[in-house]
């Protein structure tokens, strides 16, 4: 039985408060120009005012308007995190498909690589590399990129066996389908509900990670980033600008990783009909 899932996500509770979330995440992404009352670059009032009507955040130290930086930081993030997805996402699909249609020493190689990059502890290579080269946002969408498909390659690769056994991709394959019409007809249209959930879950760990490095101070100190605000703000925790400088980015970024995991189990249950029976036995 075919099952719509974006219908199945959009009937689940969780599903629609993620997809709420993220769209309000996008417009305030997108229309960041124009929601800021300020220019986040600017020294707009004297360093850390207390909130008031003209900066609803207050000033940080330097005199700029944490409110506006907030709003800005939404850009960094999830360009950051989406484009690092993106790419990440076509490398599993790749190097999945590679191992899965070749097999022999392709396979051998692609898996091995996997077991390799899988016990390597990501964030201490990134934040080794980043601290390195460049700290910039292009730096970071490389990196993440080329240190979060191991687990979508796998999944995918695992899948392209089983679907290689079903009827309608052996039939084709008998008539004479070449390799190009078979994964983009008969494996990559299976394989979407799978990319999406690898893509959601590289999204949740691109963005702690973003936050993670700028926290840590591995990033463009002239960029606005929610995790550049934080690692400012810790300076300032033994006064009372951490309330309206350190918190709100924070309950940021939990909120962007809270949104796109909501998503992510809505997807999951939609593709597993174990998980989709509870939770319609649920309401």
């Amino acid at each position: 039985m075919h099952v719509n899932y974006w219908d199945e996500i959009k009937k689940d509770n969780l599903g629609r408060t993620g997809l709420l979330l993220i769209t309000v995440l996008a417009v305030v992404a997108l229309g960041a120009p124009l929601l800021a009352p300020h220019n986040p670059w600017e020294y707009v009032a004297p360093s850390l005012s207390s909130p008031s009507w003209e900066h609803p955040l207050g000033t940080n130290d330097v005199g700029q308007d944490i409110f506006s930086e907030l709003l800005y930081g939404t850009r960094t993030t999830l360009l950051v995190s989406l484009t690092a997805a993106f790419f990440s996402t076509l490398v599993s699909l790749m190097l999945g498909l590679l191992a899965g249609l070749r097999r022999g020493l392709s396979e051998r190689l692609v898996l091995r690589l996997v077991d390799v990059m899988l016990v390597i502890p990501v964030f201490l290579v990134a934040l080794l590399v980043a601290a390195y080269f460049q700290p910039g946002m292009t730096t970071l969408i490389v990196l993440f990129s080329l240190l979060l498909w191991p687990p979508g390659t796998r999944i995918i690769w695992n899948r392209v066996l089983s679907l290689k056994h079903q009827p309608h991709f052996t039939a084709a394959r008998q008539f004479g389908a070449g390799t190009t019409y078979l994964v983009g007809r008969h494996l990559v249209p299976e394989l979407y509900p799978l990319l999406a959930v690898n893509f959601i879950q590289v999204v949740r760990r691109a963005v702690f990670m973003e936050a993670g490095l700028a926290f840590l101070g591995v990033f463009d100190p002239a960029a606005k980033s929610w995790g550049l605000m934080l690692h400012y703000a810790r300076e300032f925790i033994f006064t009372d600008a951490w309330q309206w400088w350190l918190l709100p980015p924070g309950l940021a970024v939990s909120l962007t990783i809270i949104a796109f995991a909501l998503v992510g189990y809505s997807l999951e249950a939609a593709l597993d009909p174990r998980m989709r029976r509870q939770t319609y036995a649920d309401h």
